[in-house]
């Protein structure tokens, strides 16, 4: 039977995409796990697999089109001597985009899993997570099978065709009726319509920039971040004097290796150092629930056209400066060109902004939900400081300031949790050990 595919949703936060190039063409027989076409999200391009066996009955998307919902049919596979159905005629939708994860029940207590894409994301259903093809879908919704008891040996595990058509069904769980839902309450007002705001310009000479699927979703996470999160600040000084002579003493060890740290590595490691000594500021606001995590998943902001990424680097403590270094340019230069993959940056717990390079002295940056902070940090410049002796003095300080999440971290946490930022870059030395 003919099956359509859908634009699958590649990432939480994705609405709509751009089906940028098909790998295949119409009268080509596929394979599970074949790459059928390259789709831009709002976050990146990425590759997008066949989960089923079959052939390109018709291609419904030309490939270069822009704003393709998420589930509108991008093409029609059918089984080999079937004929390919009429344009335009009905056929049979996938119950899913083929990248969708189903949620398992979970399991009594379970907490919901965090994560956050940039400016955050989407919350991710708990419990464990099935794929399945749509093919895969159809055939056990019709034999009443339950995916979540079913071993996919498709690719990456997702249960195909095969997987279901011998399955027997299991006896269906007794359901408790939902409870009805509340009333929605109305929507706060967002600022003036598209329509008021033309009419107030329209007479003044102007050019439209149509927001793409990155900026939109800025403008959208950013919104609901300002709006929800109650967000304090606290802002410290740091010396950097002693970190500046130990780093071109490690850049010149490091020299030969090609290696050159820069401050800002010096940076993530005193923040991943810190959320260890300080491990209750290491923490998510999940709904209902504060997420306490162990490693140090430090995300750093990347400024790119038309918006920015906050790639994340995981386990951070455990991770030598030079690691951390190679890791973040790998990052940064994938996320300029949008080839990072979502979980190279969905997840952590915190997240560091340097505008530092870009002359700033001081900023407040907006918390990246679920985070529970934000660090925003400034230029180092020159000043004149009263030294240990009381004699004046000039030292090279660095303004920061931590923008918290007053639900998931308190004024006196956050106070320690900086200190252990200073503490880390002032004593560098600290961070090898």
């Amino acid at each position: 039977m003919a099956t359509e595919i859908l634009m699958p949703a590649l990432s939480p936060t994705m609405e709509e995409g751009t089906l940028a190039k098909w790998l295949v063409k119409e009268g080509e027989a596929v394979k599970s796990g074949q790459i059928l076409a390259e789709i831009e999200t709002d976050k990146a391009t990425m590759e997008f697999e066949a989960v089923d066996e079959g052939i390109v009955g018709r291609i419904l998307i030309a490939e270069g089109t822009s704003g393709v919902k998420v589930n509108t049919p991008i093409a029609v596979l059918v089984e080999e001597g079937e004929e390919v159905p009429a344009a335009g005629a009905s056929v049979k939708p996938a119950a899913a985009p083929a990248i969708e994860a189903v949620p398992a029940a979970p399991a009594p207590g379970a907490a919901p899993e965090a994560g956050a894409a940039l400016a955050g994301s989407a919350p991710v259903a708990t419990g464990a997570r099935v794929f399945a093809s749509p093919l895969a879908r159809r055939i056990a919704k019709e034999k009443g099978l339950d995916l979540t008891a079913i071993k996919g040996s498709g690719p990456h595990g997702r249960i195909v065709r095969a997987d279901v058509e011998g399955a027997k069904p299991a006896a269906a769980p007794v359901v408790a009726a939902a409870p009805a839902p509340a009333a929605a309450k109305p929507a706060a007002p967002a600022g003036p319509s598209t329509e008021a705001v033309l009419k107030t310009y329209a007479d003044r000479p102007h050019e439209e920039v149509t927001l793409d699927g990155m900026r939109r979703t800025i403008a959208a996470r950013l919104s609901e971040a300002k709006q929800t999160i109650p967000h304090f600040y606290l802002r410290r000084e740091v010396r950097l004097d002693a970190l500046m002579k130990f780093r071109a003493e490690l850049n010149k060890g490091l020299e030969s290796r090609g290696v050159k740290l820069s401050v800002n590595d010096f940076i993530i490691k005193a923040c991943a150092v810190a959320l260890q000594a300080v491990p209750d500021a290491n923490a998510v606001w999940a709904g209902d629930r504060i997420l306490k995590l162990e490693p140090s998943d430090v995300a750093v902001a990347v400024a790119v056209e038309g918006g920015l990424f906050t790639p994340v680097l995981k386990d951070a403590e455990k991770k030598t400066l030079s690691a951390l270094s190679a890791e973040m340019k790998d990052l940064a230069s994938r996320a300029k060109t949008k080839k990072l993959a979502p979980h190279e940056y969905q997840g952590g717990s915190f997240a560091i902004s340097n505008l530092g390079m870009f002359g700033i002295e001081n900023f407040d940056a907006v918390i990246n939900p679920p985070h529970g902070a934000i660090l925003a940090v400034g230029a180092g410049l020159k000043k004149p400081v009263v030294l240990a002796d009381g004699t004046l003095g000039v030292a090279t300080v660095m303004s920061m300031t931590l923008s918290v999440d007053h639900r998931v971290i308190d004024g006196a946490l956050g106070a320690q949790f900086l200190q252990a930022v200073v503490d880390a870059l002032e004593n560098p030395i600290s961070m090898l050990a």
